[in-house]
Parts: C-alpha cells; sequence; structure tokens
C-alpha cells in the first residue's frame, strides 16, 4: 500500500512540475510524445537475481520541461519462472526518464532526434514461490532503486508517428513514439 503512495505521489508531482513548466517552454518539439517500447534487458544487478536477459516491454510520456530537455514518468513490465528455485517473478520499475536532445548541436534534420538520458527509479517485485518450496537465503538481496544511462535516436516516418532505438545500462528497447 505504502509502495502505491509514493508511486501516485511521485507521477502527481512530476505532472504538477511539467504543468509550470511548459508555460516558459517555447519549443513543444519533443514532449507530449508516448512512446512504447519492446526490448530486453540485462537483469545482473537491481532487477534481481535472473542470470541473463529477457523480454521487456516498457511505456513512458515525455513532457517538455526546458529548451531541449524532457522529463518521462515510465512503468516497465517484465516477469520470469525461475525453474532451479521455483518461483514466479513479476517486476515492475517505475520512475522517471530525463532526456536532453543533441538536435541543434548535431544541426540533425527534422527526420531525426539524437539524446542522451538517465532514469532514476524503483523496482516493485511480487515472487510467488511453488509449494513446498522455501525462499533461497541469498535470493534478490538488492536495492530495488535504480540509475540508468541511455543514449537513442529517434526517426520520424510523419508529423505524429517515430520509430527509436534506446539502448540503456539496464532496459534497452525499440519501439513506436506517438506525437
Amino acid at each position: 500500500m505504502n509502495k502505491s503512495i509514493i508511486i501516485a505521489l511521485f507521477f502527481v508531482g512530476v505532472l504538477s512540475f511539467d504543468a509550470s513548466a511548459q508555460k516558459g517552454n517555447s519549443t513543444g518539439e519533443f514532449g507530449n510524445t508516448l512512446n512504447l517500447g519492446l526490448g530486453i534487458g540485462g537483469y545482473y544487478g537491481y532487477y534481481g537475481n535472473v542470470g541473463g536477459s529477457l523480454p521487456v516491454f516498457n511505456i513512458n510520456y515525455e513532457l517538455d520541461v526546458a529548451k531541449d530537455f524532457t522529463l518521462a514518468p515510465f512503468i516497465t513490465f517484465y516477469s520470469y519462472r525461475n525453474n532451479t528455485y521455483y518461483y514466479q517473478e513479476t517486476v515492475i520499475p517505475v520512475g522517471c526518464k530525463g532526456t536532453y536532445y543533441f538536435d541543434r548541436i548535431l544541426n540533425a534534420g527534422s527526420k531525426w532526434d539524437f539524446y542522451l538520458a538517465g532514469s532514476l527509479g524503483y523496482s516493485i517485485v511480487k515472487t510467488t514461490w511453488d509449494n513446498g518450496y522455501y525462499r533461497y537465503s541469498g535470493y534478490n538481496d538488492v536495492n530495488p532503486l535504480f540509475l540508468d544511462l541511455h543514449v537513442g535516436t529517434e526517426f520520424h516516418l510523419s508529423n505524429k508517428i517515430g520509430l527509436f532505438l534506446d539502448i540503456s545500462s539496464g532496459v534497452s528497447t525499440i519501439g513506436i513514439a506517438f506525437h
């Protein structure tokens, strides 16, 4: 219950910050974008003791904050089953991604966006053990708070739709962007 309240307050705070920040931002060219991505993640660290890459679904919504800078509240989802210790785990990382666009510096054409970003978030983990099996003593002793670094690009198919590639230290995705 406390996790849900913290997450809700976080998103309300981000959205409130954006509403006041957009009044001073005249660019408006990067924000108000819904990004849907599928990818893989190498979850050796903060998401758990998976020991490999998993398919991941990610959704975020970018909001203009300043010239060439956006904030994007996000939610990610993945689930897996471990047959060695007999459990099913679902992980839902939530947080915010801050992105700086280098289009002006690189003189990128209107079809391309190039960026660097960082994500800060919290992973909600639900683990279900099979009947008769108990929690492994060293299992999932990781901090649920995390920081990811990203580098990415988007190719605009039109003014309303683009395709993106986001390479990250946590979850790398390809996807579609709706402007």
